[in-house]
């Protein structure tokens, strides 16, 4: 069952300029807050602020490497996962505000990850053949009950975990974001 996260964190996420800095700073590495801006859309002085708040939060963090006029923000490491678990039991949230801050993070990370899709399939071509064989969306229809669907989460979750840092030291080792979406379907008549 999945653990319902802390609402402040739900609110404080539930901002787009502050998830997408932290997207951002997750997929690009360090920036300072007018690189943030111009690759964001914004104004350096809102960016500065959400990024100063995710500091607050634990979520970015100043690397040290400004020149004193600006600070170099990154993402914070996690210690076991990135991010925040966006799933969402809804019936755990007895908040309407909360449940609105919720929902609309759950929102947002979807279009985060259809927008990373559509980059992908746009760029792939420019990539090895191998990436772009193995890289893209994979969608497989199973039938579990509750049990299984826990047992399937799990195992996928498990997965995942043995390649995080799989990589790390090898030449021609990239970042790749694996989305697991496990949807309920509508019964078939």
């Amino acid at each position: 069952m999945t653990e319902t996260p802390q609402p402040a964190t739900w609110r404080l996420l539930a901002h787009p300029l502050r998830s997408r800095i932290l997207a951002h700073l997750r997929l690009h590495g360090g920036s300072t807050a007018a690189e943030l801006a111009r690759a964001l859309g914004t104004n350096t002085g809102a960016t500065s602020y959400h990024a100063r708040v995710l500091a607050q939060a634990g979520l970015v963090e100043d690397t040290g490497l400004g020149d004193g006029r600006s600070r170099v923000w990154a993402a914070a490491q996690a210690d076991d996962r990135d991010g925040v678990d966006t799933s969402v039991a809804v019936s755990a949230i007895d908040d309407a505000d909360e449940l609105a801050d919720a929902l609309w993070l759950a929102h947002d990370v979807v279009d985060h990850h259809a927008q990373r899709q559509h980059g992908w399939i746009d760029a792939q071509v420019a990539w090895p053949l191998v990436w772009q064989e193995e890289c893209g969306i994979d969608d497989r229809e199973v039938l579990v009950d509750e049990t299984q669907l826990a047992a399937l989460r799990a195992e996928l979750g498990a997965v995942l975990d043995r390649y995080r840092r799989r990589g790390a030291g090898t030449p021609g080792a990239r970042r790749v974001t694996a989305v697991v979406a496990l949807t309920p379907l509508p019964r078939r008549s």
